[in-house]
């Protein structure tokens, strides 16, 4: 038989197929994302629950005319099979593969970049409004899920997208991460009801006749008005919020009912105002593993098909900071764990199953969350935020204003700082440093092992005054053939006889670079390294140590713009050196690539660091 999947070239193809044929080619399509990521990992259950939401949007859209934005953008596999991308998907994730996320330089019909939450509605209101002002009759869809709706923009997108006439639709993709489920016949009965074409032209008609009858007809339709809000807020639950900002609500309609779900947006279509067509999915759904355990999942790494089994994580730099941070948790009542829906990945899950009273999951809110902890602190606690790096980058208001400001005593712990690998451009973790380094009072702590990750934490927690950050990444440590001493100073100085190269590192490449030093040794190429534990501020005695040295090389997986590098080096010259300084560090955007992959491109890892010593 003749596979669905392959005929489809556009979304203009599903034209062509029948009902029968569309829900064969929702299998397919289930069958292929399972299959693609077992192997290369990746979102799976988010996108196992949209396959027919999915198809049902493209059915009923001409995109790219119409656009689609994606909230969160980890949902849209099913979108990139639709859209000319099938053939190509089995390097979903890889290096100069697809990416896991929409990207517009990857296919027109990618129509904004979404690799954060929360963004969609914005997105979708600015791509409303200019085909509104083009006069083009395009329509927008956003489709918000995975606990989107838990993050402040999505709110702020809502109340402005419901003052508005524009051609909008928000689909809320209901998987139960974020809104309870309705049941019952009544409800179900006006759904069907109001997703009809007839209804919607019926209420609109009837609506202007009463309102022009003379004297009573005004009167009679704001009590109607009022008497239907209130029965459908007892039933539902759920419309009257979004009614209230401007929306006309439709749903819920079940989320894998084809017929439905095409039925439903295309009635949206039709109504001149912003529509919020709610749609429950099961997250998930065709692969039993992934219904029973949807957190294992939602972000995963190669699995067994056959059993659902995912192979054993070793030891990694987030299962150290979870274990250290539930061990000192056992004696101190005062510390307490904060993420932002992000708990297993930061390694949070124990310390929230022994101490659920102390553990806060915000969702998807990390402004909430540093200014939680900042009052948390304000009061005695001792408040630690594990955040992913590229996550940091939405509290730069809240550390400011309401953590620096009063120097309150806030841990964050970032993970997956530097390259992270698979998920692409929009989750590097190379600008943390530089927006802390303009945080006053910040201390920023950059542990290159497990044992100095412990250290480090427990001196971020009992010896700092202020806000404080211990920065570390994805995965494990690099082995290291020399022996590296911790330094109560944080900072240890390898000073080879007769140096005239001094190199300068923290964190993840300390080993790479040690590594590279010792090789260069064992060839009769004396260097010195300097290796940083701290790098706000810098350990006292640092740049004095740098100044004896004729040329110093500053290797930084990190941003080149605003890094340590740079701040090193204007301390340099503040003190008079003016003999050769040169950083290596990461000047752009960095694409899908395996972590190894990353630091070969920028020179970071053994042979760049070697090459760069030697070509001076």
């Amino acid at each position: 038989m003749e596979s669905q999947l392959s005929r489809i070239q556009s979304p203009a193809d599903l034209q062509q197929l029948n009902n029968q044929e569309l829900n064969e080619l929702c299998d397919e399509i289930r069958e292929t994302i399972i299959q693609v990521v077992s192997k290369n990992g990746g979102h799976l259950a988010s996108n196992l629950g949209a396959v027919e939401l999915t198809v049902a949007i493209h059915h009923a859209l001409h995109c790219p005319d119409d656009s689609i934005v994606w909230d969160v953008g980890h949902q849209c596999y099913t979108h990139k099979l639709l859209t000319g991308r099938y053939e190509q998907f089995s390097t979903l994730r890889q290096k100069e593969g697809i990416t896991g996320f929409p990207n517009p330089n990857e296919s027109p019909y990618d129509s904004f970049v979404a690799g954060h939450s929360s963004t969609s509605i914005s997105v979708a209101c600015g791509l409303a409004k200019a085909n509104t002002l083009q006069k083009n009759g395009n329509t927008v869809v956003a489709v918000v899920g995975d606990g989107a709706m838990t993050g402040g923009l999505t709110f702020e997108g809502l109340s402005n997208a419901g003052v508005n006439k524009d051609r909008l639709i928000v689909v809320l993709n209901d998987n139960h991460m974020s809104i309870n489920k309705n049941v019952g016949f009544v409800s179900k009965h006006l759904v069907n009801l109001r997703s009809r074409s007839g209804y919607v032209r019926f209420k609109s008609g009837f609506g202007h006749l009463l309102r022009h009858i003379p004297l009573i007809g005004k009167p009679i339709f704001r009590l109607l008005l009022r008497m239907k809000q209130h029965l459908k807020y007892a039933i539902y639950n759920n419309s009257s919020m979004f009614e209230e900002m401007g929306f006309y609500y439709i749903g819920p309609i079940e989320g894998h009912n084809l017929k439905d779900l095409i039925k439903a947006i295309e009635t949206a279509k039709k109504i001149e105002q912003p529509v919020l067509l709610h749609v429950e999915t099961i997250k998930g759904k065709g692969y039993g593993p992934a219904v029973e355990n949807p957190d294992i999942f939602h972000g995963i790494s190669s699995f067994d098909i056959a059993t659902g089994e995912v192979p054993k994580s070793s030891e990694s730099f987030s299962s150290v900071f979870g274990d250290t941070i539930a061990e000192m948790a056992s004696n101190d009542d005062s510390i307490i764990a904060i993420t932002a829906a992000m708990k297993s990945g930061t390694g949070l899950s124990a310390f929230a199953e022994k101490y659920p009273n102390r553990f806060f999951d915000v969702g998807i809110a990390e402004e909430h969350a540093v200014t939680f902890a900042s009052a948390l602190a304000n009061k005695g606690f001792r408040p630690v935020v594990a955040v992913y790096s590229t996550f940091l980058q939405r509290t730069y208001d809240q550390l400011l204003n309401d953590t620096s400001i009063m120097n309150n005593h806030i841990v964050l712990a970032i993970d997956r700082s530097g390259i992270v690998p698979d998920d692409g451009v929009t989750h590097q973790g190379i600008f943390d440093v530089p927006l802390l380094n303009t945080i006053p009072g910040m201390t920023i702590f950059t542990p290159s092992t497990f044992e100095e990750l412990r250290v480090c934490l427990k001196h971020a927690i009992y010896n700092v005054e202020g806000p404080v950050a211990v920065r570390y990444p994805k995965g494990k440590e690099i082995p290291c053939h020399v022996e590296i001493p911790f330094d109560e100073h944080f900072y240890h100085l390898f000073q080879a006889e007769k140096a005239k190269t001094l190199l300068v590192t923290y964190g993840r490449t300390s080993s790479s670079v040690l590594n590279v030093a010792k090789r260069l040794h064992d060839e009769g190429n004396a260097v010195s390294v300097l290796k940083m534990d701290r790098v706000r501020p810098l350990p006292k005695g640092v740049i004095s140590e740098a100044l004896r040295y004729y040329r110093i090389l500053f290797f930084e997986e990190g941003s080149l713009h605003g890094g340590v590098g740079e701040f090193f080096g204007s301390r340099l010259v503040q003190r008079g050196y003016a003999r050769q300084y040169k950083i290596i560090a990461i000047d752009q955007f960095i694409d899908t690539c395996k972590t190894e992959e990353g630091l070969e491109q920028f020179h970071l890892d053994e042979n760049g660091i070697y090459q760069a010593i030697i070509e001076e």
